[in-house]
């Protein structure tokens, strides 16, 4: 059968009515305004090419890098009887936790436990004379401390000096001519450089291990040190490491390995170091003095959230908020108030509350320091004369019982965040270590201050910076406040002070 040619005209838009129905995304032209910028034609050159080799720099620095090994002697009770649990060294719990899972520890044979034992650490020389810097956890509660050097050498160590906030032990040994390793400048480690650790996991002599620093200035919450503003890497750090040195890629010492972060009691990735300039300063004065003294404004701090600073009137939550300001202190002498925000220290910006500490801290006594702050919107520097840190300072108290219904105490009569308040009694003030006619008790925080954190017992000191003393003043500071705003509580409870910011809410009524 013959077909009829078809014609190239009917082809043509044959084609044409085929591609006006196709879907929008295969015809699709890039957007005019497109949302980022298109791919370059020319690929960029990459920002970090190859890998390092720390082949030179370990030995180099390698015998630098020393083993410690901590004994503790048995001891007897006062009836004969060795000590119990509640009487093992520190520095096993430190390095062991409680399960102490090594018989004689990764130190080698030995009794471990209440019977005293061995345990191993890590330490790197500072000085061709012979001073040793490492952990406090590491020799901490030892009788006999002895330094392994790289080429077997054992030297008994006579301890200089150890501070448990820096968590830093000096150590000197009676030796010359022997290989030191340098410090690193301060503040120049920077996140995503590359580390490396030199010690003795689990009782492995020089192991290596190399990482990237994760983060600087960290605050760890799971460590008593809120002076140490820690590095963090994601170098393998474990039982043994302790005291050794983290060293940049020049071979200079940039912190010392001090903890991890471990559900297991091993290595997960993240581990703590000191950094060398904090070290270094403690080192320093427990060579001079054999104890670090820090100093102190005598203020107690917190963060900032997003709700306080918008209670503030502040533009971000930067800073640390001044919750309580102990009498006679350098701050109170400065008229540095509660309800402050430190925004910064000599011109260094505080970012955190978790930053000030350390700042302070790291002063000696009698150093002047600028302060600057915001105080109802306005910036202000004050002038503070530090002094030195009193471990012992403040007193801890308990909240008080709210009073059964029908007390002597007056209860508030209404407010628009529907805390139920009433007045404290002389002794609960005496009890709290309150001044007479301050504060007023919780009894029932209602939906807004429960959702913000408030409790019952809490005692209310201040709205904003106004304080209150009695129910019917709590409800009249808080008089003007509408659904929606947010208001700052100075609330105490169990000896510690701290602002809370409540919110207002729809159903907020009064008990």
């Amino acid at each position: 059968m013959n077909r009829t040619p078809r014609s190239p005209l009917r082809s043509i838009f044959l084609v044409a009515a085929i591609t006006a129905a196709l879907p929008v995304a295969c015809t699709a032209q890039p957007p005019a305004n497109p949302i980022a910028p298109p791919p370059a034609a020319t690929p960029a050159p990459p920002l970090v090419s190859g890998l390092p080799d720390f082949t030179n720099l370990v030995q180099r620095v390698g015998p630098a890098v020393v083993n410690i090994r901590a004994e503790v002697t048995p001891r007897r009770s006062a009836r004969g009887q060795m000590p119990g649990d509640e009487q093992i060294p520190e520095i096993f719990r430190r390095f062991f936790g409680d399960d102490l899972p090594f018989p004689g520890g990764p130190g080698g044979p030995g009794p471990r436990g209440p019977r005293g034992g061995t345990s191993l650490g890590s330490g790197f020389l500072m000085s061709a004379d012979g001073y040793v810097m490492t952990n406090h956890h590491v020799v901490d509660g030892a009788d006999n401390v002895t330094v392994t050097l790289s080429d077997r050498r054992e030297f008994p160590a006579k301890v200089v000096g150890s501070d448990e906030q820096s968590d830093v032990a000096l150590l000197k040994i009676d030796a010359k001519g022997l290989p030191f390793l340098r410090m690193a400048p301060a503040n120049a480690t920077k996140a995503g450089q590359w580390v490396i650790a030199i010690g003795s996991p689990f009782g492995l002599d020089h192991s290596v291990t190399a990482g990237i620093v994760s983060a600087v200035g960290r605050s760890n919450p799971y460590a008593n040190q809120r002076y140490v503003p820690f590095i963090q890497t994601d170098v393998a750090i474990n039982q043994g490491n302790s005291g050794g040195p983290l060293l940049n890629t020049s071979g200079e010492v940039v912190g010392i390995n001090s903890q991890i972060f471990s559900n297991s009691g091993g290595y997960m990735g993240v581990s703590f170091a000191i950094p060398i300039d904090v070290a270094m300063g403690a080192a320093e004065q427990l060579r001079a003095t054999g104890k670090v003294s820090r100093g102190q404004l005598g203020v107690q701090v917190q963060a900032l959230t997003s709700e306080s600073a918008k209670a503030l009137g502040l533009p971000d939550s930067n800073g640390a908020l001044i919750a309580d300001v102990l009498p006679g202190s350098p701050a109170e002498k400065a008229g540095i108030e509660r309800g402050d925000v430190i925004r910064a220290v000599d011109g260094r910006t505080i970012n955190d509350s978790a930053d000030l500490p350390p700042i302070i801290g790291n002063m000696a006594p009698g150093t002047k320091a600028k302060v600057t702050l915001v105080r109802d919107g306005r910036t202000i520097d004050k002038t503070v004369t530090v002094n030195e840190l009193d471990e012992l300072a403040g007193t801890a108290g308990a909240s008080p019982r709210p009073a059964a219904d029908g007390g002597s105490s007056k209860p508030s009569a209404g407010n628009a965040l529907g805390l139920v308040a009433q007045d404290l009694s002389a002794s609960d003030r005496q009890r709290l270590g309150l001044r007479s006619g301050e504060g007023v008790l919780i009894r029932n925080p209602g939906d807004s201050g429960a959702e913000a954190g408030l409790r019952p017992g809490d005692v209310v000191l201040q709205v904003g910076r106004n304080a209150v003393g009695s129910s019917s003043a709590l409800d009249r500071e808080l008089g003007s406040v509408k659904t929606g705003d947010t208001v700052m509580l100075l609330v105490r409870r169990q000896g510690s002070t701290q602002f809370i910011a409540v919110t207002a809410q729809d159903d907020a009524q009064a008990g």
